[in-house]
């Protein structure tokens, strides 16, 4: 009886798993896209390499995608793609870093459009979503997709439920971004989710068959395929940096404890973001320009609120200390 018990509890749970649902389409209650316009954004990537993949990788004879190119991934989105093809890469840099602040901190862009007769649908062609803070190794964002499997997703004609697909990209039409929020790649080993120098996308292969991409539970990810045409695969438009760091806006402390304060004039909150991983127990201090103590704190993690709003306008100092006793310091402003 016991064992009865255990299998119906599974096949419940899967069962569960495969209904999941996520943030809806752009533009109903619930989503999550960003639009495109959003003062969220503080930059876009300045840099794009691509590997082309085919436009059918069961007949390679039809050769590789061929819209677009490398530059039409730089800057804002603005409908100019460049499409990945089956399995095609992009690889992307910034003018900085991105780091891990409160909700998401980058967005991908694609050409999706919506269906006319459901406004949770669209026609998706999607993307792994991957990040690296040395260019060099790599980690997946972990991507659900509950479409149905039943059948093979046409390359026209069929639209896909972005409440059943979460963490890649593309779920969204176009002009709205699919937000990825590092925190979530927070203690894998080998990756410094406060300093992401790289953002890696690899097209989602939509066959049900023998070249099936796979979602983080072994699930098939069922996208529209085959898409033998030049503008085939996964179409990227533009990445959008939420959180980033730029090089002007860091300073290093001869321990190696590279920070950055912001917003600075600041109304009611700073934030410290410290970038660098060896940089622990570290005390911040606000004082007056008279030499007063205002206020001390810990701080607790790579990204640390302080507020100011009761501070009487005018100049402060910041001064922040590590356990190695080295300091580093910069003039606030409050307004």
């Amino acid at each position: 009886m016991k064992r009865v018990c255990l299998f119906i509890y599974a096949c419940c749970m899967i069962h569960l798993g495969a209904s999941a649902q996520y943030a809806p389409q752009a533009g109903l209650p619930g989503s999550d896209a960003i639009a495109a316009g959003s003062s969220a954004f503080t930059g876009w990537a300045r840099q794009c390499t691509v590997q082309r993949g085919y436009m059918n990788i069961a007949d390679p004879s039809l050769g590789p995608v061929s819209t677009g190119d490398d530059t039409d991934a730089i800057g804002a989105p603005d409908r100019s793609i460049v499409s990945l093809g089956d399995s095609g890469v992009a690889t992307l840099t910034f003018a900085g870093t991105l780091y891990d602040g409160p909700g998401a901190d980058f967005a991908v862009f694609e050409n999706g459009f919506a269906n006319p007769a459901d406004p949770n649908q669209s026609f998706m062609e999607l993307a792994f979503v991957e990040v690296s803070s040395d260019g060099v190794n790599f980690f997946r964002f972990p991507a659900n997709s509950n479409t149905q499997i039943n059948t093979q997703t046409p390359m026209a004609g069929v639209y896909l439920d972005a409440s059943k697909v979460n963490n890649l990209a593309g779920k969204y039409i176009a002009m709205y971004g699919t937000p990825f929020d590092l925190h979530e790649l927070a203690g894998i080993s080998g990756l410094d989710i406060n300093n992401i120098t790289h953002v890696r996308l690899i097209d989602v292969v939509g066959d049900k068959g023998a070249h099936a991409s796979h979602d983080q539970t072994g699930r098939v990810i069922n996208d529209p395929y085959p898409t033998p045409i030049y503008p085939g695969g996964f179409d990227l438009d533009a990445v959008g940096a939420i959180h980033l760091i730029l090089p002007s806006a860091v300073a290093t402390t001869q321990g190696g404890m590279a920070v950055r304060v912001f917003p600075n004039p600041a109304t009611d909150n700073i934030t410290i973001a410290l970038m660098a991983s060896s940089a622990t127990g570290v005390t911040a201090t606000i004082s007056a320009i008279t030499g007063q103590v205002i206020t001390r704190q810990q701080l607790t993690g790579a990204v640390n609120t302080l507020p100011v709003a009761q501070y009487p306008a005018g100049m402060y100092y910041l001064q922040l200390t590590d356990a190695n006793g080295m300091q580093w310091a910069q003039k606030i402003i409050k307004q």
